[in-house]
């Protein structure tokens, strides 16, 4: 089966929607069923030289929606060579025209929400929900009402979504989801990480690992370490991840009023070995997040069996929970603190416990192979050019 995925960037520092797209693609590549992409990034943008699938950037004419006509004449133009194609995302043109243009081209299409219908926005933002609202009733909402099915990686994302937007129903189907299993290269991932962080070789450390961005809630995280710090000097916080929005600048200063600068690490974005390096070395992976979909960081992280923590806001809290592969808590400074101050209170030998519940937890809920094959599932079931198998 020929597969088209139509996102808006490429780009690594955008966080989960491209990585979904990686992984579920590389697996079904690997399953027999070509994989391609098409984005609106910039032709020159260096990040797609590295992508492990073929890809066609269009090139974007506006910063935010990203509205570009190639778009159109590319799906236009090469829409005969696919069987059925899947929307990553909502509210940007790679939705919007990708939508218009399949619908012409009569290629049938899937919606993966990637958690941007989650009241959570609506919460923190009215007034711009008030914008998206009006933006879905003239075209958003027809993207999905037309769409063979609307996916959700999981059921709490499912029913958070419901009713979040008025008008337009949609077609309801939750998938597995999950991630590749972690590279069995320790002797060259912890390297690379104390490279990037050699003071931390040899020293306990909590990791937070994605963006620095307010919806994380980095900084209930920064100050419930605050008030932790002083009663266990022998751990540290490394928050590794890109600033798309300024607020590091903010945080180091409320590390440093608090007496911490040496105790708290910014690395930036961790990528390959380091990335699995800070994983595996860490003491226990923290995810504080006000509103988070799936959240493959913490799939990642499992992985390794490294315990996580984590808010009852991050949508595969009760998978997590069940496995006992980690704490939940809720996404207040106070929820926070106690998250942390219930880990370093564990005995080394529930410590223990807990990292072998990660990884089998991990093993039970979260491998990309078993996504990757409901997801096939549902595209062969939509698909009307016949299936194109592998020989």
């Amino acid at each position: 089966m020929r597969i088209l995925n139509i996102i808006a960037s490429a780009d690594p520092e955008t966080g989960g929607p491209i990585e979904a797209l990686r992984l579920s693609g590389l697996e079904m590549a690997r399953l027999g069923h070509p994989v391609q992409a098409v984005t609106l990034d910039n032709p020159s943008a260096a990040y797609l030289r590295d992508f492990p699938l073929p890809i066609h950037a269009c090139g974007r004419w506006t910063r935010r929606y990203g509205y570009t006509p190639e778009l159109a004449r590319w799906v236009a133009t090469n829409a005969h060579r696919f069987d059925a194609a899947i929307i990553h995302g909502l509210w940007n043109h790679a939705s919007i025209g990708g939508w218009s243009a399949l619908r012409r081209a009569g290629l049938p299409y899937v919606v993966f929400a990637h958690g941007m219908m989650d009241p959570w926005f609506r919460e923190s933002d009215p007034l711009k929900h008030i914008a998206k609202q009006a933006f879905w009733f003239a075209w958003q909402g027809k993207v999905l009402r037309d769409a063979a099915a609307v996916l959700f990686t999981c059921e709490e994302e499912r029913c958070r979504a419901r009713g979040t937007f008025r008008g337009y129903g949609y077609t309801e189907r939750v998938l597995s989801f999950g991630t590749a299993d972690s590279p069995a290269r320790a002797e060259n991932q912890l390297p690379a990480f104390h490279r990037l962080l050699p003071a931390l070789k040899g020293r306990r450390f909590l990791l937070f690992l994605g963006r620095i961005h307010a919806k994380k809630g980095c900084d209930l995280l920064v100050e419930a370490f605050s008030k932790i710090a002083a009663s266990h000097p022998d751990i540290d916080l490394v928050m590794a991840g890109p600033d798309q929005s300024g607020l590091k600048s903010k945080l180091i200063a409320q590390a440093v009023r608090a007496g911490l600068a040496d105790r708290i690490h910014w690395p930036g974005m961790l990528a390959g070995d380091a990335k699995w390096g800070a994983f595996r070395a860490a003491d226990a992976f923290v995810l504080p997040s006000h509103q988070e979909n799936f959240g493959i960081v913490v799939a990642e992280a499992m992985a390794c069996g490294t315990p996580v923590l984590l808010t009852d806001k991050v949508n595969i809290w009760r998978e997590v929970k069940a496995s006992g592969g980690g704490l939940v808590g809720p996404d207040t400074s106070e929820g926070i603190e106690s998250l942390l101050r219930s880990w370093l209170g564990l005995s080394d030998n529930a410590r223990s416990a807990m990292r072998a519940h990660a990884r089998a937890g991990f093993e039970r809920h979260f491998r990309i192979e078993a996504a990757a094959r409901d997801l096939i599932t549902v595209l062969h079931s939509i698909s009307g050019r016949g299936l194109h198998e592998a020989a």
